[in-house]
């Protein structure tokens, strides 16, 4: 049932970290004396799992603007408080500056951890790794540091992404979803930490031919294993596709073309992009940068700006300059269809619009016309 990639191939990278856990910590089992250089792959990919939640959730609050223009979208939303322990201040969501931020505190953390787990393999090849050594002596200590920042940022970020958005999200399932994913991450770091503390009061004992430490390695990778299979069925729960069921939402894409999807993270890399360049525009002139004409998305791909009400005035199907999208996708943020996502003009071919504004079985759609 792929048939809104922008939020499916989302959905897709965030169902993969069961199985990246399970088989990296399966080979990790297998092959005990590189357990480091897998656990620090294993990490990296979090990164990556807690970024495509962001760009999933931005997808769920587009689909949420039916017949909303801008200014309604920034009706809605008051200033309020921080959540703690920054609930001294005061912030303002109309301010675009402040959406940006919040984006890229969540993808920072995409960034970092895989330079952070780069640099961990390289500390370790080297030697001065020493993950048991708590000591400023050794590249552990800064690493660590490093990444208990980065990640406090990014949940931190998520958190307040959530409570800013969540009646936008409300049946999408939102908090479940982002849970699957966390107690992933909090069983296998709790779990360690079990194990390593029965190793320092002598529960685990060396053998032959293991030492304590590829013991405890071993048990955690292990559990984490046999883990993965339950948090699994868990995720599809969660994940559920019965919500893609319906062909009103658009024609159905092939396997292939969803795994391919789904390894291609090239929207990552636009999305980090685009949030720098806002933030050196803005810090140079003190505004935003105007939307260029050549910044196209994927048909059905909602961008930042328009899930929020930030995007400039334009034609639903056309660019300022009156021509076609080489891509398809409506910019207006009225322009929406069937269960509020967004619609594309090949939509039209595929039976759930129509140039007269009417869609299946003369179903009145939204105005087509963007609107300030």
């Amino acid at each position: 049932n792929y048939r809104v990639p922008a939020e499916q191939r989302q959905v897709i990278r965030i169902l993969y970290l069961p199985m990246v856990y399970a088989i990296i910590s399966f080979l990790s089992y297998r092959f005990f004396r590189d357990y480091t250089y897998y656990s620090l792959v294993e990490i990296a990919y979090e990164a990556l799992t807690i970024s495509a939640f962001l760009l999933l959730l931005i997808q769920y609050v587009a689909a949420t603007a039916h017949d909303r223009t801008a200014e309604s979208a920034l009706a809605r939303k008051e200033k309020k408080k921080l959540m703690f322990p920054f609930c001294c201040w005061r912030y303002r969501p109309t301010k675009m500056y402040f959406m940006y931020t919040l984006k890229w505190a969540v993808l920072q953390y995409a960034v970092v951890r895989p330079l952070v787990s780069i640099a961990g393999i390289i500390a370790q090849a080297e030697n001065v790794l020493c993950e048991s050594v708590w000591s400023v002596h050794y590249a552990y200590v800064y690493l660590t540091a490093v990444d208990f920042a980065s990640i406090s940022i990014a949940l931190y970020g998520l958190l307040l992404f959530y409570e800013l958005t969540k009646d936008e999200l409300k049946g999408r399932r939102p908090l479940a979803k982002f849970m699957c994913i966390k107690l992933i991450v909090f069983f296998t770091f709790y779990q360690t930490f079990v194990f390593e503390l029965l190793q320092k009061h002598g529960v685990i004992h060396a053998t032959e031919f293991w030492t304590e430490s590829n013991i405890v390695d071993g048990l955690n990778a292990l559990v984490t294993t046999i883990e993965m299979v339950f948090f699994a069925l868990g995720m599809l729960w969660a994940y559920r596709w019965s919500e893609y069921r319906s062909e009103d939402l658009g024609p159905r894409l092939g396997v292939g073309k969803a795994l391919l999807d789904s390894i291609n993270y090239s929207d990552f890399a636009r999305e980090i992009y685009t949030s720098l360049r806002f933030f050196i525009y803005y810090l140079r002139t003190g505004r935003r940068e105007p939307r260029a004409e050549k910044d196209k998305l994927e048909k059905g791909q909602v961008d930042f700006e328009t899930a929020f009400g930030f995007a400039n005035p334009s034609s639903a199907y056309y660019g300022a300059n009156g021509s076609e999208d080489s891509k398809g996708l409506f910019r207006g943020a009225g322009a929406q269809g069937v269960g509020g996502r967004t619609m594309s003009p090949s939509d039209e071919s595929n039976g759930i619009g129509s140039p007269d504004g009417r869609g299946p079985e003369g179903i009145a759609m939204t105005e087509l016309s963007g609107r300030r």
